[in-house]
């Protein structure tokens, strides 16, 4: 008698767990066709999130936010860093994903796999530095101390690249909780179980519930929500680029009462397009999602 395989269920990661769909939505995911006019594979059924569902992302997200922007920054380093580890683990899963997501080779499925991890580890090395460059002891004329200190901006919903199935969402993501904020991040709709499959990661790793929320389905039925929540504090519209049915334009213009970041797509209007992500990426994502703050002091005698 042969053996009938355990089909995976995949889910959301909502503040630590894995709930269904409130809506009880799914859809179908299709692997990448290996060739023009191949009939599209099935590979999953991926849960369909709500208005809902991202609103209890928001409030889990909102919860974990004080605690882990009060953690040390060598904490959250050695977190991000614990993510790589776990990864690296499963490796043979995630280039399985990528394949079938992104319809590459096995050559170029590990070398975006090996980047991903890669780019963890590059992140959680800056998790205690990064402090020292966007901030400092600021030259003024009079007997005061002048310190500028950057720090996170709180819950920044982010709207992943829909191409780039795993590093485009780690170099998103990454940057934006190892300076203290946390997320929620919609998934590229058409190749989402990648992002699945870190969230198990994240969930076995030493990330704290909540610190990263993770929502597969339609983003242009949530993002319109996501960008005009009071809750949010930041923006991220990387994924609008080639996101179908959405408007990235409307959704900053939707974020202006209630956002103060917001980062918009590469490349204006119709050419918006997903950067490259392979090379070293620099500072500029850690940087969008803080607010600088100054004090000063007066100095004793």
């Amino acid at each position: 008698m042969s053996r009938i395989d355990v089909r995976k269920t995949y889910k959301l990661y909502v503040g630590g767990k894995f709930p269904r769909s409130e809506s009880g939505r799914t859809y179908p995911v299709y692997a990448a066709p290996a060739r023009s006019g191949a009939t599209p594979r099935l590979l999953a059924n991926a849960a369909a999130a709500s208005r809902k569902d991202a609103r209890e992302a928001v409030v889990a997200a909102r919860a974990a936010q004080p605690g882990w922007a009060g953690a040390t920054a060598y904490n959250r380093g050695q977190v991000l860093y614990r993510v790589a580890e776990v990864m690296e683990g499963r490796r043979e899963q995630f280039v399985a994903d990528v394949r079938a997501a992104e319809g590459v080779s096995a050559a170029r499925a590990e070398a975006l796999v090996s980047a991903a991890i890669d780019r963890w580890v590059w992140y959680a090395g800056w998790s205690d530095k990064f402090t020292q460059v966007a901030g400092g002891v600021n030259p003024v004329a009079g007997p005061f101390f002048d310190v500028s200190v950057p720090e996170p901006v709180g819950v920044v919903a982010i709207l992943a690249p829909q191409a780039s199935s795993l590093l485009g969402l780690v170099s998103v993501l990454a940057p934006t909780i190892v300076t203290g904020n946390t997320a929620v991040v919609l998934t590229s709709a058409t190749r989402p179980l990648p992002a699945v499959t870190l969230a198990e990661c994240l969930a076995t790793s030493d990330v704290p519930g909540g610190v990263v929320n993770i929502l597969t389905g339609d983003p242009a039925e949530m993002a319109p929500w996501l960008a005009s929540h009071r809750d949010v504090g930041g923006l991220d519209l990387t994924g609008a680029a080639d996101a179908a049915g959405v408007d990235w334009g409307a959704l900053e213009a939707s974020a202006a009462d209630t956002l103060t970041r917001v980062l918009r797509p590469g490349g204006t209007g119709a050419e918006a397009v997903e950067p490259d992500w392979l090379p070293e990426p620099g500072l500029g994502r850690m940087m969008r999602f803080v607010d600088v703050k100054t004090v000063w002091h007066p100095k004793g005698r």
